[in-house]
């Protein structure tokens, strides 16, 4: 499984967010700190304001915020306003672009990604914005990680 850019800008850019508290940061801002492109970053931030996690706000103190609390945007919500789902399953009985499965009846691997896919939706709905803006080692903690030393 593989995240695009798009995912790890956007949370590059919502932790910056976050870690600014309630004050509108500019994509100038972001894209200076972060060396990221200011036509993509403004193409992620408009996704992210069509699926309500930030706000923009126009004018001379213009900039972006977050729509909600950091403790209410979860990961989950953020990979699907950008990428559309955490985790693609093929075999589904429609033909699909990449895969075209006729076994689908009758495969064992079905059961497996739907419960791969159930288990990322639930670790990703436990992840929150806040909790990732958190210094590394507190994220590791929080997760029940190991950090690598």
């Amino acid at each position: 499984m593989k995240f695009t850019t798009k995912v790890e800008y956007g949370l590059v850019c919502l932790i910056f967010m976050a870690r600014h508290g309630e004050r509108r940061v500019s994509i100038h801002d972001m894209v200076e700190k972060e060396h990221f492109s200011q036509v993509y970053t403004q193409k992620i931030l408009q996704r992210l304001r069509l699926a309500n996690i930030v706000v923009a706000h126009h004018g001379k103190q213009g900039g972006y915020a977050l729509a909600a609390h950091p403790s209410k945007i979860t990961m989950k919500a953020i990979i699907e306003a950008l990428d559309g789902r955490t985790f693609d399953i093929y075999c589904q009985p429609r033909i699909r672009e990449q895969i075209v499965c006729t076994h689908f009846s009758m495969c064992g691997v079905r059961p497996v990604w739907a419960k791969t896919k159930q288990l990322l939706d639930d670790f990703f709905s436990s992840i929150t914005l806040e909790m990732m803006a958190r210094d590394e080692r507190e994220v590791f903690q929080m997760i029940g990680g190991k950090q690598k030393s």
